[in-house]
Order: structure tokens, then sequence, then C-alpha cells
């Protein structure tokens, strides 16, 4: 019997990392919406269900509820922040708005004994991360508290006899410093699962699955960018069809500099037969004078189909797309787990067309980027294809805010490939997630040679990530910035000034569009 926890989702951004920490612990762990019925959950046979975190409050109008009757189902759960809040609505207990809302680091003490905090200490206190407005005003009967804060009484309660319990922060995200420690707890001792699910093991499940799924007299296509997550997946539907797969590289012309003639050779040396098509001034004619980021990310999405779809007509019976969604890229387009809230459309998510002629395979769709990146270990893939810094399907579209146009590419291609080539000489490129130039739509004053110029500005994002759903910029040396500020400005034509953005996610994103 595999182990398995399921994870309810009322539409917190962090839903996915509940069950991103779960699989850290070895545990298979899956998302569905909270408006799930019962007998699908009885039919999923979870060990433990956590019900996530939310934007709702339990009293709006349309809040996200479940059926109280999961309860009586023996099945160990634990609540999370609108999670609790919940379980205490639904049992009998109170909840209200709170004078003090807690939205940032806090600190919680613990007051009980308990197994969801075992070798924690009773009395200390810990680093949590809270996200609320609302507050339990009491619990429901034969509840009890195991810790608190000094704004938030309940911060940790249990129930005396049931395995139900809750938690008003968020043991998910980094910033709690006993995260894993109540995550670990609740999954081995509370619901006695056994660490059984491995990349392994994940490997092996996705080349059966699409073996089963894809007939013999069928085929597929795979858009391939050269990156991790399209080589993964491409490898991955290689080893369950063989030659069937026919990975298509299209050049939108948005790509980095030199990049078409790098991806072409590399996948020459994985033993993978490109088929390269030019549709550079296609996507370039269709983005002339869009402005929009959502408006260039839907148009390049869209292209991006059509391309694919043209170009599988040239092969006999090929039913299937596959691509490298990852779970941040879906989690920031689209609820299809639950009630989120979109952050932005990604062009192979949000930016599909509604009806396509071709079935998708996203064999990566619910994992994160470190664990592709260990799988594609395991597939043996080199080292600098696996920490390739990631770059996103719209490309440079996204990094010129604005219209895009040839001459602004020209310029950022150019400072794109300073910033690439000064990030690997300094051994910087492989110790942060992302490191990049961004062409604003600004021009500014400046002296070059006693003269006058009037040219645009770039800035440079560099930010730390375990997986893109936050991130911290990076405190870079100054010598580095300063080479790539130089040699910006004194190489790059058109460029007089250079920014360093020191944003982290949130409140930005990653990309600045």
């Amino acid at each position: 019997m595999i182990h398995k926890i399921l994870v309810l989702d009322f539409g917190s951004q962090t839903t996915q990392l509940i069950a991103r920490r779960i699989r850290e612990l070895g545990v298979y762990s899956e998302i569905k919406p909270c408006f799930v019925s019962l007998e699908e959950i009885k039919g999923f046979n979870p060990s433990g269900i956590i019900l996530s975190g939310g934007p709702s409050s339990v009293y709006d109008k349309d809040a996200p509820m479940i059926s109280a009757e999961i309860f009586e189902l023996g099945i160990p759960i634990l609540g999370i922040c609108y999670g609790l809040q919940l379980i205490s609505y639904l049992l009998g207990g109170k909840v209200e708005r709170s004078e003090k809302r807690e939205f940032g680091p806090a600190y919680i003490k613990i007051i009980e004994e308990n197994a969801l905090f075992k070798g924690l200490k009773k009395g200390e206190k810990y680093k949590v991360w809270m996200s609320h407005s609302d507050k339990i005003e009491f619990l429901p009967e034969g509840f009890y508290v195991l810790a608190e804060t000094e704004n938030t009484p309940f911060a940790a309660v249990a129930h005396v006899e049931k395995p139900i319990y809750g938690v008003q922060f968020h043991p998910e995200v980094v910033h709690t410093e006993i995260g894993q420690d109540v995550l670990r707890n609740f999954v081995f001792e509370i619901c006695g699962c056994t660490a059984d699910w491995s990349m392994p093991s994940f490997i092996e499940k996705t080349v059966e699955d699409i073996k089963n799924l894809v007939k013999e007299d069928e085929k597929v296509i795979c858009a391939l960018s050269g990156g991790i997550d399209s080589t993964v997946t491409a490898l991955l539907v290689h080893k369950a069809i063989g030659d069937r797969l026919i990975p298509i590289f299209v050049n939108n012309g948005v790509l980095r500099k030199n990049e078409p003639e790098e991806v072409l050779s590399l996948m020459k040396s994985l033993g993978l037969k490109v088929d390269y098509v030019d549709a550079s001034s296609l996507f370039l004619e269709r983005l002339k004078g869009v402005e929009d980021p959502e408006k260039k990310r839907k148009i390049i999405g869209e292209t991006f189909i059509e391309v694919f779809e043209k170009e599988a007509k040239k092969f006999d019976n090929v039913v299937y797309l596959a691509q490298g969604t990852l779970y941040p890229d879906v989690i920031e387009s689209v609820s299809f787990k639950g009630p989120s809230a979109t952050i932005k459309s990604h062009h192979n998510v949000g930016g599909l067309p509604e009806r396509m002629h071709l079935k998708l395979i996203e064999p990566l769709r619910e994992l994160f980027k470190d664990e592709v990146r260990k799988i594609a270990e395991l597939l043996g893939l080199p080292k600098h294809i696996i920490w390739r810094q990631p770059f996103p399907g719209p490309g440079l579209a996204i990094r010129i805010i604005g219209e895009v146009s040839e001459e602004k590419l020209d310029i950022l291609r150019e400072a794109d490939a300073i910033v690439r080539e000064e990030m690997l000489n300094s051994g910087w490129y492989y110790k942060v997630w992302q490191s990049f130039a961004v062409l604003l739509p600004v021009k500014t004053v400046g002296v070059m040679g006693d003269a006058r110029t009037y040219e645009y500005v770039v800035a440079i994002r560099c930010v730390e990530s375990q997986d893109a759903m936050t991130a911290d910029w990076v405190k870079l040396p100054y010598d580095l910035l300063e080479r790539l500020s130089n040699r910006i400005i004194n190489e790059v034509k058109g460029v007089n000034r250079v920014v360093y953005d020191i944003s982290s996610k949130p409140p930005a994103t990653i990309e600045w569009e």
C-alpha cells in the first residue's frame, strides 16, 4: 500500500507548497479542489487530509466549504489558516474579524505537548509565518489549545479524541522555521505514513502512464525550448514511445543571442532528432504594437499552438502535444485545482487557445523546478543542462517592457549576453535561481565623450529561490555589478544607464511582465 496525503485547496497561493513539502518527506501528495465529493475522497484512500489556507472568510457569501461529514471519516485532518477556521466554524466554534491582523512573521509559544509538535520544546517560542485577518473567538467543543502568539490565542489546536488538528500559521512556507517539523509529525506520527515515494518511482510511473495513454499507431510532438523542463519532458516521452516522439523547436523571434544554434547542438548530443521551425517573422508581426503583457503572453501562446498544429500536419497521426509545464506555471495562471486567484497567464497554460486540435501531455505539470532537476540527474543529463537558469516561454518579449521591436530585441540580446557571460565567469551563475536583463520603456539623459545622450535604461534582475513561488533579490558583489554596468553601457549601443532590481517575490514577481 502506497501512503498518500490529500490536500484540499481552498484558494491559497501556497497550496502547492504543501504538496511539495509532503513529497520532500518521501510521501505522495496530491491536490484536489475543496469541492471534491466525499466519495472521491474515500476513493483516493488518503492516509491524511490537509485543508489549505485561502483568501476567503468563512462568513463570505461564496466562501469555499466542505461537508462536516469529512470529520467523521476517521482520517487524520490538519487545517492550515483558513482550514483551521473552517474546522472551527463547521464544528460549532466561532470565527470573527480580528482587530489586529497578522501578515508576516510572528512567534508562537508551545503550551501543550502533542504529537504535532513532537521534538519541539514546550514553553519555547518559534518563528512562524502568518497571513490572516480572521481569528477564532472560541473553539468547538472537544478542542484544546496547543500553541499561541501574542495576537492569536489559538495558533494551534487539537481535538481531545479525534485526529483533527489545526494551525493558524503556514507550515508550508520556508519562513516558518518549524514548518517541516509540523508537517513531518503530521505525516509520520499522526497519519502513520512511510516514505515510499521518490523521483525514481515518479519516472517509472510516468513512463508507464504515457505508454498506456498513447496508442501504438499514434505520435506525439514535443514543444522543445532547450530548457530543462521541455528537455526532461522529451526524454520521458521518448523513453515511453521511442521514435514516435517528434521534438519541435520553434524560433519565435524573441530568443536570446545564438540560442537556436545552441539548442539544436544540445539536442543532437542527447540523441534527439529535432524538427526546427523558424517562425520569428510571424511572432514579431503579431506582437507589433502590443504593450499589454497579458496580451503578449496570450498571442505567443496561441501562435505557438498554431505553429505546432501546422507542423504536426506534416506527420501522420499526430494526436498529442507534449510540453514542459511546471506547477508554478499552473498555479499562477489558472485555478485548475481550486479557487486560487490568477496572478499572470503563462504562455503554455493561460495563453493556450480554448479549443485545440491536439491533446496535451504534461508529465511535469505537478512538479517544481528542483524536482525536475532531480529527475534530470537520474536521466543522466549534464550539469550545464540541469542547472541552466529558467528562461520564460514568451522569451525576451516579457523582458522588453511595452512594445516589442527589432531594435529593442537587438539591444536586449546584447545586454542579456553580457549578464550571462559575467555571471558564468564570476561563478555566480550556478549560485542563483535566475539572472537576466530587462529593457525599460524609458530613456534618460547621459554624457558620453562630452556629448549628450538620450538612450534606454537596462535593469538587471538576479534572484535566489527554491521553487519560483517566492524569491529574494541577490546581494551581488559590488565589483561584479560594476563590471555588468560598465560593459552594458560601453558595449551595447542605445543604453546609457543600468539599474539593479532589489524587489523580492512577493510583492513583485520574478519576471517584470
